[in-house]
């Protein structure tokens, strides 16, 4: 019989529990079991402790009890952003092995303390680089391989955040503030950066980053707009209305991940998600918030063997997903996030395409194109029967320093910064 790893898991929100977790539980039964929780809101260790199994002397609310000993194999950290590099180094010196939400942190010396404390202590560290798993991308990365577009020139990829995730995340949401989380570059392009390093197939060297705050500030606000969107003569019309966002189109899906996410009650009421909205975050006007994340950003790269790379982070989009272009001397991929498909166009040559569903990508309106999937089923022959290690901490490390270095950049008016090695 196959070892069953135990697991504990540390902030059991939508990505902790609510996809690993669920994933473990679910999908992996044999290979994984959670023994303990620990999160700072009681309905989420109550729920997520009924749903698997977790009997209440293993549910914590204290992280320090929390982290009194090992309570398991394996320790998944889905807490904010930043708290990763502080418990990730503490389950490192209690002997877990990990996998981590990213990013890891926005700084360079916790960057090298992380490698530190693994070497240290040499438990195994993955990060949540998910979209390495991903069928689409992969596929992708096997046409790259191949060498069918000759010599890879130049990686374009666009990274359409879509307007109502932004507003929910970037500006009402635990991502608004780069002081409390991580720089918009880390917090929502951590993949892109992680990718395009990836595909290069080398390291990156200088980047020149530009991007702003532009739109979600109080001068921007229509006229006679309240302080929350349920009091607000426009919360009929405005894209960015609380009342659209959260209870129109919770009416529609009754598990519509954001209104889940805003309003812990359940059964899910009008009213318990009115009264959040009333009480939260979720309810302010888009332009009546704290936030101080750029709402676009636009990154450029040069890396060690001569590719070039382009970033956009652009808010102000209809639809999300990602779109990436990549040029080499015989030919181009596209990868598109947003119309599902993998096209290689080879120069004077008949085109060929892939639609997501025939490479295994599964429902487009969760997990990462089958990305969270398949790092749960390849985490545990990584962790069991040394498979690959794609999204290791020394592989993942390389994206936190180039999206350090932008974010050094744009401060900066965007003058080229060399990427510092460790």
């Amino acid at each position: 019989m196959k070892k069953q790893l135990t697991v504990a898991i540390i902030g059991c929100g939508d990505r902790g529990c609510g996809v690993y977790g669920r994933l473990m539980h679910d999908s992996f039964p044999e290979e994984y079991k959670t023994v303990a929780l620990c999160d700072v809101q009681d309905f989420k260790l109550a729920r997520y402790g009924e749903a698997f199994g977790v009997p209440e002397e293993s549910r914590f609310s204290d992280e320090k009890v929390f982290f009194e000993k090992k309570r398991a194999d394996l320790l998944v950290i889905g807490t904010q952003d930043r708290d990763h590099y502080r418990m990730t180094v503490k389950g490192l010196s209690l002997g877990y092995d990990i996998l981590v939400e990213k990013p890891l942190t926005a700084s360079r010396k916790e960057c090298k303390g992380l490698l530190a404390a693994q070497k240290k202590y040499g438990g195994k560290v993955f990060v949540g680089h998910v979209l390495r798993y991903a069928p689409a991308f992969r596929k992708a990365e096997e046409l790259l391989a191949s060498g069918v577009i000759g010599k890879l020139i130049a990686i374009d990829a666009l990274e359409q955040v879509w307007f109502a995730h932004m507003a929910h995340s970037f500006v009402r949401g635990n991502w608004r503030r780069s002081d409390e989380t991580a720089p918009m570059i880390l917090a929502k392009c951590c993949h892109d950066l992680d990718l395009l390093q990836y595909y290069a197939g080398s390291k990156c060297k200088l980047v020149s980053s530009v991007g702003e705050l532009s739109w979600f500030k109080p001068e921007n606000a229509p006229a006679g707009a309240t302080d929350r969107c349920l009091d607000c003569p426009h919360v009929d019309t405005c894209p960015y209305s609380a009342k659209w966002l959260y209870i129109d189109h919770w009416k529609r899906n009754p598990v519509y991940p954001f209104t889940m996410t805003v309003c812990p009650a359940r059964p899910l009421t009008e009213e318990a998600i009115r009264e959040a909205l009333r009480e939260t975050n979720y309810g302010r006007c888009a332009y009546a918030c704290d936030n101080n994340v750029v709402d676009h950003q636009m990154t450029v790269m040069t890396f060690e063997n001569g590719v070039t790379g382009s970033l956009t982070m652009m808010a102000f989009t209809e639809t999300g997903g990602r779109i990436y272009k990549f040029h080499g001397s015989l030919g181009e991929i596209i990868l598109d996030e947003e119309k599902r498909y993998v096209e290689l166009k080879l120069f004077s040559k008949e085109n060929t395409k892939w639609e997501f569903d025939e490479l295994g990508a599964g429902d487009p309106s969760v997990g990462h194109g089958g990305g969270d999937y398949h790092l749960v089923k390849e985490l545990y022959e990584m962790l069991t029967e040394n498979g690959e290690e794609r999204s290791s901490l020394k592989n993942s490390i390389e994206s936190h320093l180039m999206g350090i270095a932008a974010e050094e950049s744009r401060r900066a008016g965007g003058n080229a910064v060399k990427v510092h090695r460790l």
